[in-house]
């Protein structure tokens, strides 16, 4: 299975959960490393794109295609087994609690969860301490630039 990560050039050479850490987001707490990715270039795009503006728009993204082995063991949570406001903003406690407790366990490598941006679409957190983690390799690097209509206020 390929997945795809949108990374800014100079964090694209290597996967590492350490930009999540730094803030915390909707999948884990302050301080717990992992990496999203999501199904597609697409949702990828979406779940970036959701925190920028034009001001803050960089030009030096690259599209990373990631490559998962038949191998690895992938969790899947769906959405009916997520509280009814799983994808609420600010992000609920409720699934940063469940990231955390992914990455604790570590009986998996990889997370399948929904995407609180586009409905019906999925992400892939992967675990960076999960032995099965060698099986995940960088495919591709591609540029990616962002088309700046997205950004357009009307």
């Amino acid at each position: 299975m390929i997945v795809y990560r949108l990374s800014r050039k100079k964090y694209a050479h290597e996967l590492s959960g350490k930009g999540a850490a730094l803030i915390g987001n909707r999948w884990n707490s302050k301080g717990v490393e992992m990496i999203y990715t999501s199904e597609s270039r697409a949702l990828a795009m979406a779940e970036v794109a959701v925190h920028l503006t034009l001001a803050t728009l960089p030009n030096d993204f690259i599209l990373l295609e990631i490559l998962i082995t038949d191998k690895v063991l992938i969790l899947e949570l769906t959405p009916k087994e997520l509280s009814k406001n799983w994808n609420a903003f600010p992000h609920h406690p409720e699934t940063q609690f469940l990231g955390d407790q992914f990455i604790r366990d570590n009986q998996f490598a990889v997370m399948k969860v929904p995407s609180a941006v586009v409905q019906g679409d999925f992400n892939y957190i992967i675990n960076p301490y999960n032995s099965q983690f060698k099986l995940i390799k960088i495919a591709a690097q591609l540029p990616f630039l962002l088309d700046q209509r997205l950004f357009k206020s009307s």
